[in-house]
Formats: structure tokens, C-alpha cells, sequence
């Protein structure tokens, strides 16, 4: 399998990587070193410290873009970028990953619709792994390469053939909360098993903590809102939930527009409220 040049793939593990590709069942991609701990933490979870189920990532920009003070405060986009690589690096060594691909994409070279190299990049890794699960960044995210990078994907996996598509895409939550959707629509993501690997998975990229933002304490600050905030009149059943929204549909069906699918789930949500005013009223 052939990737743009600046691509850079770790298999923790060191075999092949063909055997690498095809034992994954779970792939998450995402925009920025971190994204996947962040939000496809379930796919993680699930595939731990298994031979059956595997985990596998894409990171699809450098992130040298990245916000840093203290130690950080002085350090060049190259220094970053090289430093975020090994984090990430890391964390797929902790998590017990299949392979972790990172593309190296400037953020600005993944915003153009269908652009060449991206989709490419992306067609082949998933013609390789063909995983069951995919986890996305959602199309309700308020990051515009979180946004771009979804877009992305989707053309990729539009383009794969029908039959070999995963069973099942999900749009996960980072820079916006997927709490707001009715609850028929959610779709759970139970994380409570092993908070320890969950901390030191987050714990790992010290550039973005460090560099002024607490990652590690809000992505499990979410975790825990959303199972207390689930069910208003019953005891929690987990005490960790990712929401999740489903993107299968527009993978298997490219007439579907993006805009529209997504704007959908808004517009129940308003419906739902008007209704709910309505009856007290």
C-alpha cells in the first residue's frame, strides 16, 4: 500500500503490514493527534487486549497548528508537529493499536472537496483494513478541519464498493457535544470499563495539556455529564457514555446530502422543544 510521502505508520506490534491492515476491525480517523483517544475511545476499548478485534488509526493532519505555552511556548510548527507524532506514538503503543497511520496533512491541504492525494490516501487504507467499525469526527463538529476531515471521509468511503464498506459509521463527539440530540437518535457509546487506560491514553499528549488546554480532564468530565444527564427518571446505567451520531446512511446511500441528513437531526430536536413548551403551556 502506497502513501503520500510524508505519511508515517507505526505497528506496535512490528508485523507485517498487510497483517497489520487486515486484522482490524476497528478504525477510527481523525484530524488531529488525539482526536481518536478523545472520541473513538469504545473502538479502543473494544478491541483491548484482544487477538480477535483490533484497533486501528488514522490521523489525517500534523497538527502543528496546535496552542502551546509554558515549555511549549517557544516552539516552531516543525518542532511541534515532530513531537506530536511521537505522542501519538505513545498512545497507540498504550492502547494496544494494530497500526497507526499518520498522513501528515496540513490542515489547509484536507479543506478542498475531493481533493486527490487525501481521498486516495484514505480509499487505500480502508480497502485494506475493510473494518466492521468506523469512527468519524460528526458532521455537527465546530472544528473546521474536524468538519473537512469527515467530508473527506465520506468521499472515501462512498468510494469503496458497496459490498465492503463497514457495517456500521459513526460521527463522534470532540468540539461540539452530541448531548443535544433526542435520545432515539443517539447512538450510545458505553465507556466505563477501564478508566485507568482511558486516563493514560489521554494523559499522553502533553503538548496540548501542558500547551493550555486540560484534554485529559474535560474529554471524562463529558463522559461521566453524559450518563448522570442521560435518563432524568432513572439510576445511571453506566458511568461513561459517549453520543454518537450515526453516518451509515450517507455512506451507503451517496445521493443522501450531508447538509440535509444533518440538519435533520436540528430540526427534530426544535420540534421536539416546541412540543415539549407546548404541553406545559
Amino acid at each position: 500500500m502506497k502513501l503520500n510521502p510524508k505519511a508515517n505508520l507505526l505497528i506496535p506490534d512490528q508485523q507485517t503490514g498487510p497483517v497489520a491492515f487486515s486484522r482490524t476491525t476497528h478504525l477510527g480517523i481523525g484530524a488531529h493527534q488525539d482526536d481518536l483517544e478523545f472520541m473513538a475511545y469504545e473502538g479502543i476499548l473494544a478491541c483491548y487486549g484482544r487477538t480477535d478485534q483490533w484497533f486501528g488509526g488514522v490521523i489525517m493532519t500534523d497538527g502543528r497548528s496546535s496552542s502551546r505555552k509554558g515549555p511549549y511556548a517557544d516552539w516552531t510548527d516543525d518542532q511541534m508537529a515532530a513531537v506530536r507524532i511521537k505522542e501519538q506514538h505513545q498512545a497507540a503503543i498504550i492502547g494496544q493499536y494494530s497500526f497507526i497511520a499518520q498522513l501528515g496533512y496540513l490542515s489547509k491541504e484536507v479543506r478542498p472537496a475531493n481533493e486527490p492525494s487525501v481521498v486516495a490516501d484514505l480509499v487505500a487504507i480502508l480497502m485494506a483494513t475493510q473494518p466492521e467499525v468506523v469512527y468519524l469526527h460528526n458532521p455537527a463538529d465546530k472544528h473546521d478541519t474536524h468538519v473537512a476531515c469527515l467530508l473527506r471521509c465520506i468521499e472515501a468511503l462512498r468510494a469503496m464498493p458497496a459490498e465492503l464498506r463497514p457495517k456500521k459509521v459513526l460521527g463522534c463527539e470532540v468540539w461540539r457535544g452530541l448531548d443535544w440530540m433526542l435520545d432515539a437518535e443517539k447512538v450510545p457509546m458505553a465507556v466505563s470499563a477501564r478508566p485507568e487506560l482511558a486516563n493514560a491514553l489521554n494523559e499522553v499528549f502533553a503538548t496540548q495539556i501542558v500547551g493550555g488546554k486540560r484534554y485529559d480532564l474535560a474529554v471524562l468530565g463529558r463522559r461521566i455529564a453524559n450518563a448522570t444527564f442521560h435518563d432524568a427518571h432513572a439510576s445511571d446505567q453506566e458511568t461513561s457514555l459517549q453520543w454518537a451520531l450515526d453516518l451509515t446512511p450517507l455512506i451507503n446511500d451517496p445521493k443522501l446530502d450531508v447538509i440535509e441528513y444533518t440538519l435533520g437531526f436540528v430540526e427534530r430536536l426544535k420540534q421536539d422543544i416546541a412540543d415539549r413548551l407546548k404541553r406545559a403551556l
